[in-house]
């Protein structure tokens, strides 16, 4: 089965809501303008019930169907990222350095044809609750949406989502039964020496000389403490100290980011990131404090709803145009937090050649819609039919 003829007509319309909401970015849970537009979609749709104000800019609305049964969740973020857009299109961000670098706009778009198609036809049983969810580039709006208590107060049994993938085929599926995605930390290290006259440097505790030897350790963890079988990255991707050509600086910044699968992994890298920089900065006369923050947990699929899933993106674009098991990847999403909270699946849908994600010339694919749209729509009747 292709694309749901229905929502294939909606395709005009949905370009519309997709180039309108790529016009308004907004970042995080703030997002007045595009929460606003999305609630009056749904309105206009005539969704059963319409529940705002989770997590600040979040919403839920449910959708009944024809007969008693349970309720199945469908997720979609709305959050911009704040970067200058280059893409040169006619519908350019109005809101000057913050876009739509993720495609969470055509996220929204996809949930809403769905949610069009859906309150149309009915054709399935129990409820679907549409979760439009804030702050998924920060903050984690997932978690604060589960820590509200939607999964509960909604009685949401199982929960979906999709993310656009640049590089995939246009309307290929990618998933895996299992761990799809990393778990992510952020660690900061403060360096305090002391600064003086870079003619005299014997005169100071140079934390320039004290960051390097940090970083530099910090990159010992992957290749002397962990078994290379073990999927880990530890990159530092900051470091900030020092004015001018001869000023030894007092202090000194380090930041950077931590992935693991293994929450035995992510405490060995606690351990000697603590270990490292207490003893670096020993050695170089320094003092220095690590503030390790974990972040989001590891997107972990329930292998039986992935296959599930699979199954029925198969129905949309052709067994051959699905990959069950496409293994995983070091990048992170709060969608995590749903998995957590309920079983469910967490699926990548192609958008073909373009722009990588979080860049400043990305744009979403509009041909892709339709298949984000047809994919909710069956699995809702699929995992809840009549009869």
């Amino acid at each position: 089965m292709p694309v749901v003829n229905r929502i294939a007509d909606y395709a005009t319309e949905m370009k519309t809501w997709r180039q309108h909401l790529h016009q308004i970015p907004e970042l995080a849970l703030d997002l007045p303008k595009t929460a606003a537009y999305v609630a009056e979609r749904l309105r206009e749709i005539g969704v059963d019930e319409l529940h705002q104000g989770i997590a600040m800019s979040g919403m839920v609305a449910i959708i009944n169907g024809q007969e008693a049964g349970p309720t199945i969740g469908l997720r979609a973020d709305m959050d911009a990222l704040p970067i200058p857009e280059e893409t040169g299109v006619d519908y350019l961000s109005q809101h000057s350095g913050n876009m739509h670098a993720c495609g969470h706009d055509g996220h929204t778009t996809m949930l809403l044809g769905a949610a069009k198609y859906l309150a149309e036809t009915r054709n399935f049983a129990g409820r679907v609750a549409l979760i439009f969810q804030p702050a998924e580039e920060a903050i984690g709006g997932a978690r604060i949406m589960v820590e509200e208590g939607i999964m509960d107060r909604f009685d949401i049994s199982e929960v979906y989502a999709l993310h656009n993938a640049p590089g995939l085929p246009v309307g290929a599926f990618l998933t895996a039964p299992g761990a799809l995605m990393a778990a992510v930390d952020t660690f900061h290290v403060h360096i305090q020496g002391l600064g003086g006259h870079g003619a005299m440097p014997h005169e100071t505790r140079d934390p320039v000389m004290a960051a390097c030897g940090i970083a530099q350790a910090i990159q010992t963890i992957i290749s002397r403490n962990h078994h290379t079988l073990e999927d880990l990255v530890v990159s530092v991707t900051q470091i900030h100290t020092g004015t001018v050509d001869n000023v030894i600086p007092d202090t000194a910044y380090i930041n950077g980011t931590v992935r693991t699968f293994n929450p035995e992994v992510q405490a060995m890298v606690m351990r000697r990131m603590e270990e490292i920089v207490a003893g670096q900065a020993a050695s170089y006369g320094v003092t220095a404090t690590l503030d390790y923050e974990v972040g989001y947990p590891a997107t972990v699929n329930n292998a039986e709803k992935s296959r599930f899933a699979v199954d029925v993106a198969a129905e949309i674009s052709g067994a051959e145009n699905v990959e069950a098991d496409g293994g995983r990847e070091m990048g992170a999403e709060d969608f995590s937090y749903m998995l957590n909270a309920r079983p469910g699946a967490y699926l990548f849908l192609g958008q073909g050649d373009s722009a990588g994600l979080h860049h400043p010339k990305y744009d979403f694919n509009d041909d892709i819609s339709p298949i984000g749209a047809s994919f909710f729509a069956r699995l809702v009747e699929r995992a809840q039919p009549l009869g």
